[in-house]
């Protein structure tokens, strides 16, 4: 495994690369993706060994323009239109109706294929000189912490990645949020750096929350259990701190510490209390946190609205492994 500074040279090599089969990871604006030809199925399955992710979990399409799009799935909807006029490129995926061309492994024998196209100028650059759309989903290890820098990849799946493009930390700090059109209709799969409340003002109506087949899901994300640290982690609100040793706890909070109990490490998201400052925060700190030699580590809850709704969906489902201790 290489890592290399995100210019316009190394751009070309991990383009090679891509052409070749080999694994890239890249930076896009939401997290670190891990990509592979994404119409190369031997390609992409190396995806799933590098990070031992099931195949039955979708990966997303990343396009750098319309003509990839109308490549890889049928596009030709109003609200398709709608948004990606709006919010592309950007932290939107849509899943849409695949086309043949895309192979089964990217879809889990799913009828739709995700897509997106990141805002990232590394990933766009990397997609257009590979001259093909990027299978990539987050570079990290199945259900572990999802990367925002390139020394996260490294430190996770080190020599299963080819080629690492360092392109400083990402700056969404969140997936993309994730919805599924049909004919008429507009569901969310998976909230993430694009606030629910953009994309409802932009067409008018709520979105509907899609019922999750945990079995058999058509979108990356909507697992009932993700992104995880080493260390076990715990919301504020379903603990009694009475009953844990602050010296040997880490803590993670919003915007400042009101708990009345001083914590081992406390690590504040934003002291501004921005949410896209604390989504852009929160895997950093995690990963921080994980390295050290603490017995748990604790997170206040977010109001969901905006992107506090994308900051809970990661913490109720990192939480998700540890609800037994």
């Amino acid at each position: 495994m290489d890592l290399y500074k995100a210019n316009t040279k190394n751009i070309e090599k991990a383009a090679e690369a891509i052409k070749s089969g080999k694994l890239v990871a890249f930076p896009t604006e939401t997290v670190y993706g891990l990509g592979a030809d994404g119409l190369n199925p031997i390609a992409v399955a190396k995806i799933f060994e590098a990070k031992k992710r099931p195949t039955f979990n979708p990966l997303i399409l990343h396009v750098a323009n319309k003509t990839q799009l109308n490549e890889v799935c049928f596009a030709e909807n109003r609200l398709v239109e709608v948004l990606i006029s709006k919010f592309w490129p950007g932290p939107l995926t849509i899943v849409l109706p695949k086309k043949s061309i895309v192979p089964d492994i990217i879809t889990a024998g799913h009828a739709t294929v995700a897509v997106r196209m990141p805002l990232h100028p590394v990933a766009l650059k990397l997609i257009e000189k590979s001259e093909v759309p990027i299978a990539a989903p987050s570079a990290n290890a199945f259900s572990r912490l999802s990367p925002t820098k390139a020394e996260h990849v490294e430190n996770q799946l080190g020599d299963a990645v080819d080629l690492i493009l360092d392109g400083g930390k990402c700056n969404v700090g969140v997936e993309s949020t994730i919805v599924k059109i049909t004919d008429s209709e507009i569901f969310l799969l998976r909230p993430g750096g694009l606030p629910v409340e953009n994309i409802e003002s932009v067409i008018n109506t709520k979105l509907q929350k899609a019922i999750a087949d945990t079995n058999n899901p058509v979108a990356p994300g909507m697992l009932p259990f993700h992104y995880s640290p080493k260390i076990p982690l715990r919301l504020l609100s379903r603990i009694k701190i009475e009953n844990i040793n602050p010296d040997k706890t880490a803590a993670i909070f919003f915007r400042n510490n009101n708990t009345g109990t001083k914590f081992s490490k406390e690590i504040i998201l934003s002291k501004s209390g921005l949410h896209t400052e604390a989504a852009a925060n929160l895997f950093s700190a995690l990963h921080e946190l994980e390295k050290e030699n603490y017995e748990l580590i604790v997170a206040e809850e977010f109001e969901e609205v905006g992107l506090g709704r994308a900051i809970m969906d990661r913490l109720n489902k990192a939480t998700k492994r540890f609800e037994s201790i």
